[in-house]
């Protein structure tokens, strides 16, 4: 309870670089510590001519299409952000500089495991400032034809998901966990990003998927999984879902008191959750656990 009633930046840097998963750019990466209150910030190095930083906000989010992708005034855009923020949001970092000589964040091995396991090597540290959590306080529901997101109130941070698919590799999933770091940890940290192999030449003509490989994503062609090595769990393709939804929900810049829930929904509804959230200040209030430790004192 106390670390988690304070903010938290990074030890030193965490330093690594990879392909993005559609551009196929290999691209470099350092994430440093970043002052009180300055939230998640990406700074594409390799633009000099205008604003190269484009802060992690429901806002800046400008595309959703396989991935979500962030911009600032200047044009300048970062892609493929969701894997790092799932991990930022779950690690409990409040306060990063996330910087990148490139357009899209390295795909890694397509999960967010890579990203946990780098934040550990750099260290965490608290800061002298409480954090700041978003209570949900009223339902807040959005609705896409046959897909749907929806923040209710709860005590503390819970996920739950539900996918189906007409390939009998996938069929109908569904997960429901209370969320927090050891339980992303355990549950949904190594799931990785997933694709149907028909889709690929039409992603590649679209100028998407040119990094993608079975190095980095499950890829499914009809019924089968062309991975030789499986799945790494039965329900990998659904806990992924839940945590591409986890770093979606991180553009808040707080970490949420309260369920979400996700039925077929993508990057596209999840965004626009997070801006029906923004759009009505009555159904939620930012708050501190400062005062909760206060009074257990």
């Amino acid at each position: 309870m106390a670390a988690a009633a304070f903010q938290h930046t990074l030890q030193g840097p965490a330093i690594f670089a990879g392909v993005g998963v559609h551009t196929g750019a290999y691209t470099r990466v350092s994430v440093r510590p970043a002052p009180v209150d300055a939230g998640i910030v990406f700074v594409r190095t390799d633009v000099t001519d205008r604003d190269n930083r484009v802060p992690a906000t429901g806002e800046a989010v400008c595309k959703t299409q396989l991935g979500t992708v962030i911009g600032n005034e200047a044009g300048v855009t970062v892609s493929t952000i969701e894997h790092l923020m799932s991990a930022l949001a779950m690690l409990g970092v409040d306060n990063a500089v996330v910087e990148l000589d490139g357009p899209e964040m390295p795909i890694m091995d397509g999960s967010a495991l890579p990203f946990v396991q780098i934040l550990d090597q750099a260290g965490r540290r608290a800061q002298d400032a409480p954090r700041r959590y978003i209570e949900i306080l009223e339902p807040i529901e959005v609705i896409d034809g046959d897909k749907r997101a929806t923040l209710t109130p709860a005590d503390q941070f819970e996920v739950a998901f539900e996918i189906a698919f007409a390939s009998t590799a996938i069929g109908r999933q569904r997960i429901d966990l209370r969320m927090d770091e050891q339980a992303f940890r355990r549950e949904l940290a190594d799931c990785r990003t997933f694709g149907f192999l028909h889709e690929v030449e039409a992603l590649r003509a679209m100028g998407l998927a040119r990094g993608g490989s079975m190095e980095n994503a499950v890829v499914i062609e009809g019924d089968r999984i062309l991975n030789p090595e499986g799945l790494r769990r039965p329900d990998e393709f659904v806990r992924h879902k839940a945590l591409d939804a986890i770093g979606d929900l991180y553009v808040l810049g707080a970490p949420i008191l309260g369920r979400f829930e996700g039925i077929l929904a993508g990057h596209g509804v999840n965004n626009a959750l997070v801006r029906a959230l923004l759009a009505q200040p009555h159904a939620w209030r930012v708050r501190t656990l400062v005062e909760r430790l206060a009074e257990a004192v």
